[in-house]
């Protein structure tokens, strides 16, 4: 049945970072994946794992985070249980905790279940194209591949990394997947615009399906000290001796990106595939790209005035004159935004950020700023 949850699916959702491009509304205590950004009334962490359980079934999705926030999302999530909820001691990369994951669903499941690994801090639009891209994916790894899902690029983005795409896959049950023939980190706008132009690329969301026993055959290839370490763990998980494999192995894992990991060095082997995916993508990854959700979401429910309003918050608290595009988060307050087109308001009760969309990106400098200052109590 195409609705029915992928046999052996199971989908991982590292649940980590601090949304520093996010500050003063996420903070390290407290990520933009436990926040409800888009007033949907579920935070991004809840809302990822909702689109996923009809992929998976109830009892086959993991998240891995940090001990710090693991009450948290066990708390958002009580439909997973304790046992699907992994904590690291501390931050080691994407690497460690999908490979953390990858190799407890081995000591659990056997090396031939397929895993997704899919961020915890994503908005994704258009389900049942989502769910057709990740069943196309599955069947793709299904073959021995590592499968990536590329984003149509809609723009000459340089916030993001980039896939090329080669020759079709051939696979049964894939018909768009194609070979990867490398990746490209965030490129200039030039360079950007020309791969857009080749109609050959797509955006790197960091989403990856793969058979379990293949992704941790390449990274003991490529790592294996970072394996062994993981397989160790792992093997103590479900039991008594948990902590102390953590205590003494996690510390000296090897801190890495998957996609520098595995996901490169495989695709200039020809061991990766990408199938495009069609959905709506967003990685809110500062307020302009929040304020278009908002606005968009404004829109469909037929609130604001159709000027790009966006506000998080009760919008009876907000007055824009002469603000079209402003972007405000209100805890409370009213905010009056007067004359500043696209206009950064964020009010919390012990921080005030006042930006423009243009230069949404630098409030991450804010953030280094105040660390500089000794002021962690903000961060």
């Amino acid at each position: 049945m195409p609705d029915a949850p992928i046999h052996d699916f199971h989908a991982v959702v590292p649940a980590g970072g601090a949304g520093t491009r996010l500050w003063p509304l996420s903070r390290a205590g407290h990520p933009k994946f436990l926040l409800d950004l888009t007033g949907a009334g579920r935070t991004l962490l809840q809302g990822t794992v909702d689109r996923l359980l009809p992929l998976t079934g109830p009892g086959h999705v993991l998240v891995v985070t940090g001990t710090r926030h693991a009450a948290a999302v066990a708390a958002q999530l009580p439909e997973l249980g304790p046992e699907h909820v992994l904590a690291e001691p501390s931050p080691r990369d994407s690497m460690a905790a999908i490979g953390l994951a990858a190799a407890v669903l081995a000591e659990r499941h056997g090396p031939d279940v397929v895993l997704g690994s899919f961020a915890a801090d994503h908005v994704i639009t258009g389900l049942p194209q989502f769910e057709a891209t990740i069943r196309e994916a599955v069947a793709a790894a299904r073959t021995g591949v590592v499968v990536t899902v590329g984003i149509r690029a809609t723009e000459p983005s340089t916030a993001f990394g980039y896939v090329r795409s080669g020759d079709p896959l051939g696979a049964q049950g894939a018909p768009h997947a194609h070979r990867v023939v490398g990746f490209t980190e965030k490129p200039d706008a030039q360079t950007a615009a020309e791969y857009l132009a080749t109609g050959r690329y797509s955006w790197n969301a960091g989403m990856f399906v793969v058979r379990v026993g293949v992704l941790l055959d390449h990274l003991a290839a490529q790592l294996p000290t970072l394996h062994d370490g993981l397989r160790t763990i792992a093997a103590a998980w479900d039991t008594a001796d948990r902590d102390a494999r953590l205590a003494d192995t996690w510390p000296g894992l090897t801190k890495i990106a998957i996609d520098h990991a595995i996901a490169e060095p495989v695709a200039a082997a020809g061991g990766v595939a990408v199938v495009p995916g069609t959905f709506g993508w967003d990685d809110v990854g500062d307020f302009a790209s929040l304020g278009t959700l908002l606005a968009a979401a404004a829109a469909a429910g037929g609130d604001g005035d159709g000027d790009g309003d966006a506000t998080l918050g009760d919008a009876a608290h907000v007055l824009r004159i002469d603000a079209d595009g402003a972007v405000v988060v209100t805890g409370g307050r009213t905010v009056s935004v007067v004359g500043v087109p696209d206009a950064v308001v964020v009010d919390t009760p012990d921080a005030l950020l006042v930006t423009t969309r243009a230069h949404a990106q630098q409030v991450k400098q804010a953030v280094d700023a105040w660390r500089e200052r000794g002021r962690d109590d903000l961060l």
